[in-house]
């Protein structure tokens, strides 16, 4: 048997199972969207060094995963 086929037969007795279940994709993303444009706008109104970790780098992190939760739950495959 090849090395490929034990990896695929090991693969089969663990199935992948997702964090968030599909029903619940389209929540996640509007969360952290929702979460994203708030911690945007407060960043845009007080721009500075200080609030730069604090705001603008979790806003582009939830922007980011929310995006690809939201592109999976209308459908579209990324």
């Amino acid at each position: 048997m090849s090395d490929l086929q034990q990896v695929w037969d090991a693969a089969k007795a663990s199935p992948f199972s997702p964090t968030f279940s599909k029903d619940s994709q389209f929540l996640v993303g509007a969360v952290l969207l929702t979460i994203a444009f708030v911690l945007s706008g407060v960043f845009a109104l007080n721009r500075s060094l200080a609030t730069l970790p604090v705001l603008a780098i979790p806003a582009s992190l939830a922007f980011g995963f929310g995006a690809v939760y939201m592109i999976c739950a209308v459908g579209v495959n990324v």
